[in-house]
């Protein structure tokens, strides 16, 4: 179980850890991506329903990675608003080619 933690600085790090697995990134990739896809052509077509398809792509496309690569709890369940914050910090993170130091420096090595 994820132990709460008192600031998004000691959050991060094991936010990191949590990930430690490239298939459990790679699945949250592919969640927020189409997320950002999704909440960007629902708010131009003007499809609000996108925002609903929009959270289930971001939610499940994670939590498959938690409970069938990492075989651990979503840190969603213990904070909410830095798990969704960390999931688009590592998003750009990985986009711009900056996740590796990241990693490097929460502890996880690369697999």
């Amino acid at each position: 179980m994820s132990e709460r933690k008192s600031s998004y600085a000691d959050f991060w790090p094991f936010y990191l850890r949590e990930h430690g697995k490239a298939r459990t990134r790679y699945l949250h990739f592919l969640g927020t991506g189409l997320a950002l896809i999704l909440l960007v052509a629902g708010f131009f077509l003007r499809l609000p329903g996108f925002i609903i398809l929009a959270l289930f792509c971001g939610y499940f496309f994670a939590w498959i990675g938690h409970f069938f690569v990492e075989k651990n709890r979503p840190a969603t369940f213990t904070h909410p608003l830095w798990s969704l914050l960390s999931d688009f910090r590592m998003f750009f993170l990985w986009v711009t080619g900056n996740l590796a130091e990241e990693l490097e420096k929460a502890g996880v090595e690369d697999d």
